[in-house]
């Protein structure tokens, strides 16, 4: 079966009724992977634009073959979600209609074993979602201090056996350099209590903490945040898809900043810190899969969407 084929875009109803689609507006898919979402949009465009933006070259190439009969109204982007408000003054576009990023790692990334992402299969320490970038897992694992390793894993993986996962890497690297996935999955699974029972893999947490690492991914959704809202019409719609409870958290923050940022006293008649709310949470709560959305795809059980309103 092939990965386009596996590929399921998560909350991809719910995304598409979110953003409010104009036929003739212009919209961003900030994370293209295989163009589910994006799809889905150009469908409902006539003289309108999708951006498609990207930092995984082969997502680019794909995606563009995939949908190359909606070529008119579409440019893809290889780049940084994170750079939005860059990308758009370089495409001439002064603000959008909406905007959609999906922050998990695409089923591609996850099934093509060589890219290291996945604890499950044999492959080089990679993880990186952009061939071109200089720092890999690798680096991270067999380069990085140990109270750093500790801190990643400890607040990317929210690991709590991080300090004995940290000794025992640096421990086997000083024999030997650490090389593959599942080199890495037998020093951390050596490194737990011999009675732990986990429900999920015992390497879940400290291969999430290593990928958010090398591609610095939080550090994108926060400068995401702070930029993106600007370049959104009135009216328009931001809608972030995010898969665990680091990223939510600062994407629930982002938009309330937005919201209801106001520091001035709850007794003071008016307001005078200068705060200009931007943004209007659309759902009180995130939006999170049905049960149909999991069995069919139980990737998405982790997935939470947050939507907002420029105002």
């Amino acid at each position: 079966m092939s990965n386009e084929a596996k590929h399921i875009s998560v909350l991809l109803n719910e995304c598409i009724e979110n953003l409010n689609i104009k036929p003739d507006g212009i919209y961003v898919d900030g994370t293209l992977g295989l163009g589910g979402h994006s799809e889905q949009i150009l469908k409902r465009l006539d003289t309108g634009r999708l951006i498609g933006i990207d930092r995984d070259e082969s997502a680019i190439r794909r995606t563009g073959e995939r949908l190359a009969k909606y070529a008119d109204k579409m440019t893809l982007v290889h780049g940084n979600f994170c750079d939005v408000s860059q990308i758009l003054d370089e495409l001439g576009v002064d603000a959008v209609d909406g905007m959609l990023f999906d922050l998990g790692v695409s089923s591609p990334q996850l099934d093509e074993a060589e890219r290291g992402f996945s604890y499950m299969n044999d492959a080089p320490l990679d993880m990186r979602m952009d061939n071109t970038s200089a720092l890999t897992a690798s680096n991270v694992v067999n380069d990085w201090d140990e109270a750093e390793l500790v801190r990643i894993l400890r607040d990317f993986g929210e690991e709590r056996y991080a300090r004995r996962i940290a000794s025992r890497i640096v421990e086997r690297r000083e024999q030997k350099k650490i090389e593959t996935t599942l080199e890495l999955v037998d020093i951390i699974r050596s490194a737990m209590p011999a009675a732990l029972r986990e429900k999920q893999h015992p390497a879940k947490r400290s291969f999430q903490a290593i990928r958010i690492a090398v591609n610095d991914e939080l550090g994108a959704v926060d400068r995401m945040m702070k930029t993106a809202p600007d370049r959104l019409k009135k009216g328009g719609r931001l809608c972030v898809i995010s898969f665990h409870s680091l990223e939510d958290r600062i994407v629930k923050t982002g938009i309330a900043a937005r919201e209801n940022g106001c520091t001035c006293p709850r007794e003071a008649p008016i307001c005078v810190c200068g705060f200009k709310q931007t943004l209007r949470s659309v759902h009180r709560k995130p939006i999170v899969p049905d049960e149909d959305e999991l069995n069919f795809n139980p990737r998405a059980r982790s997935a939470k969407l947050r939507v907002a309103e420029r105002v």
